[in-house]
């Protein structure tokens, strides 16, 4: 929907918007109803352009023509760390120097070199925005840390259980059930809303129709007998939409649930992106192939499925080991024993 109104001013149409709020309009200079239809929407545009060089001012911009767009809701933390230092800042003036005192601030303050890399990143993809649309004439080279290796974390079928049995609180249970059964996103789980559970078919529909832009992979994935009987008795007490519900309540975030049944259970820090992962490994050391996980866990491409989980694979390198015995019977497979 436009963030304007087409009315008339004068006998003529014209532009009406509200900023901060007060009313502003503008002539459209015409009298024709499609034409003014025609002209709104690249001079409304044009009167809302940001001017302003500030990083402050170009971050604000570009959350504005980005609006609706998950990466935002990251972008609310990424720059209350790099506000002190680059708000007041015109966006083609940042220096490498900049950049590290920044790295250096935030390693200080015990941040680790991922979450740095972020903010900077977030960084560059606002300067680079703002060089696209004119708004300053050249983005500027941001240094950032070397992204940290991913932790390689996963739990067991055992701890699974244990996870389960210590989630006191009913829907950090149901969302670890839902998580370690479909291998869903967190985002995914916790905007589930009944009307995609389909108990007639057996099937979870984790793309929600109501995302403007497009997120990572969500899939439609089979509803097996663990989470059929969770999901019937969760069922019974509902009193929202969401499948992911507390005292009446959609849940945003299920981190502080999660972390204390994981103490509970005697486990490291489990995060929800722990459960996808562990939901992926498990289906792989089962020996489902590669291009039927990839689907499951709404990869779009199985070469990504395969880097992460294609070690955990009960026939990962097996030909290529076999084919590095030397005993007598490798040798006599091959037709012989051979001679040097």
């Amino acid at each position: 929907m436009p963030e304007y109104s087409i009315g008339r001013l004068n006998g003529r149409f014209c532009l009406t918007w509200y900023r901060d709020g007060k009313r502003h309009r503008c002539s459209l200079g015409t009298n024709d109803p499609r034409e003014a239809a025609r002209l709104a929407p690249a001079i409304y545009a044009e009167l809302t352009r940001p001017k302003g060089k500030s990083i402050e001012e170009l971050w604000q911009a570009y959350a504005q023509d980005r609006a609706g767009r998950a990466v935002l809701a990251t972008m609310r933390y990424t720059w209350k760390a790099l506000y002190p230092r680059f708000a007041r800042a015109d966006g083609d003036t940042v220096t490498v120097a900049d950049c590290r005192a920044h790295t250096e601030q935030r390693r200080q303050a015990g941040i680790a070199d991922g979450t740095i890399h972020t903010e900077l990143g977030h960084l560059r993809m606002v300067l680079r925005w703002a060089e696209k649309q004119g708004l300053i004439t050249h983005a500027p080279h941001i240094e950032r840390p070397n992204k940290s290796k991913p932790v390689d974390k996963f739990l067991t079928r055992a701890e699974v259980r244990a996870l389960m049995d210590a989630a006191t609180m009913p829907h950090v249970r149901l969302f670890i059930e839902l998580a370690i059964t479909t291998g869903g996103r967190s985002g995914a789980l916790l905007d589930l809303t009944w009307d995609r559970v389909d108990f007639e078919r057996g099937q979870i529909d984790l793309r929600n129709p109501f995302l403007q832009f497009p997120h990572k992979g969500r899939a439609v994935v089979p509803m097996n007998r663990t989470l059929r009987s969770a999901l019937l008795v969760a069922k019974e007490g509902t009193l929202t939409p969401f499948v992911i519900e507390w005292a009446g309540q959609r849940v945003r975030s299920v981190k502080r649930g999660l972390a204390r049944s994981a103490k509970r259970a005697g486990l490291d820090h489990v995060s929800p992106h722990t459960l996808r992962r562990s939901a992926a490994r498990h289906m792989v050391e089962a020996g489902v192939p590669i291009s039927e996980v990839a689907q499951y866990l709404g990869h779009t491409s199985e070469k990504v499925t395969f880097s992460t989980y294609g070690r955990f694979s009960v026939d990962y390198l097996k030909r290529a080991a076999a084919a590095l015995e030397y005993d007598d019977l490798a040798m006599a497979k091959r037709g012989g024993h051979g001679r040097d």
